[in-house]
């Protein structure tokens, strides 16, 4: 999601907090997920609140969430801490708000990139090649949430599961399907469980050590169909 020129502020405009993690959708160019246009962001009773979560993937863009600071985001978002606190209580609820969207996002991009008529190891690739196009095209919100997350103690329980149900869900919704066109044995949870814990740590130290997610795909691809094909 990168920041882009936003008019000035306007003091005392609220928009009504957002509970769902799949509120908002990503804007997509090339199909994968982007920065959002300028009218979803200038417009609409969340457009503060929008720039604000802009603001924030900006900073971890920028640098860590460690180093994340109120005034830092309302400087990107081109609002003021006025307006921040109108929104969020805090930094915290910030992040955990974007982490929450960037979740439903996500599963919901693996989702679609799904043909499910397909044989089922063909798509297991495409649900991993679509987890990690996800990871390219926003690394630093994508890296945070698997590094920082965890640190938020309470407040990263129901993010994390929220994630892992979401997979577990997709997956075994998936191989159901699968399993009436004679497909085979249903996923146990444990495998998605292990298959997504992997995923997450592949991808970190991958783009923490500055390599690239194209050149881990393919193993990653292979994990994932041995994993998710029952013997």
């Amino acid at each position: 999601m990168s920041t882009r020129a936003a008019p000035g502020d306007a003091a005392g405009v609220n928009s009504p907090a957002v509970s769902s993690p799949a509120t908002s959708s990503a804007a997509t160019t090339g199909g994968v997920p982007g920065a959002r246009s300028d009218g979803e962001r200038r417009s609409g009773p969340g457009a503060f609140r929008r720039r604000l979560l802009d603001g924030l993937a900006a900073e971890l863009a920028a640098g860590s969430y460690r180093d994340a600071t109120v005034a830092g985001i309302v400087r990107r978002a081109r609002t003021s801490r006025r307006t921040f606190y109108q929104h969020f209580a805090d930094r915290d609820e910030c992040f955990v708000t974007l982490m929450a969207e960037t979740t439903g996002e996500m599963v919901r991009y693996v989702s679609e990139a799904v043909d499910e008529t397909e044989p089922w190891p063909e798509q297991v690739r495409s649900a991993v090649e679509a987890w990690f196009a996800y990871a390219e095209a926003e690394p630093a919100i994508v890296v945070s949430w698997i590094r920082d997350v965890p640190a938020l103690g309470d407040k990263a329980r129901q993010l994390q599961r929220m994630q892992l149900d979401g997979f577990v869900t997709l997956a075994q919704r998936l191989r159901q399907r699968a399993e009436l066109r004679g497909a085979g044995a249903p996923v146990p949870r444990e495998s998605v469980i292990i298959l997504l814990g992997g995923l997450r740590e592949l991808v970190a130290t991958t783009v923490e050590d500055g390599g690239s997610l194209d050149g881990v795909v393919e193993s990653a691809v292979h994990a994932a169909v041995s994993l998710l094909t029952p013997q």
